[in-house]
């Protein structure tokens, strides 16, 4: 059985918000695209409000249910 490819822009948004939730800075994203870069950036950015209010670990789950 295949495995099923997320498509880019689920991967890129989940992994700026796990960047955003580590603390990281915004200008550690890894995409030039400038529509790519958004929605790593919009995951980044709840990332952030997540970290800002305490969520880690299983906590952020609540806040990006696709948190894996």
């Amino acid at each position: 059985m295949k495995k099923q490819k997320r498509d880019r822009t689920s991967t890129l948004f989940n992994r700026g918000f796990q960047a955003g939730l580590c603390g990281k800075s915004q200008n550690e994203c890894p995409v030039q695209a400038t529509e790519l870069r958004s929605h790593w950036m919009s995951g980044w950015r709840e990332g952030r409000e997540a970290h800002w209010s305490g969520m880690s670990g299983v906590s952020a789950i609540q806040a990006n249910p696709s948190f894996h």
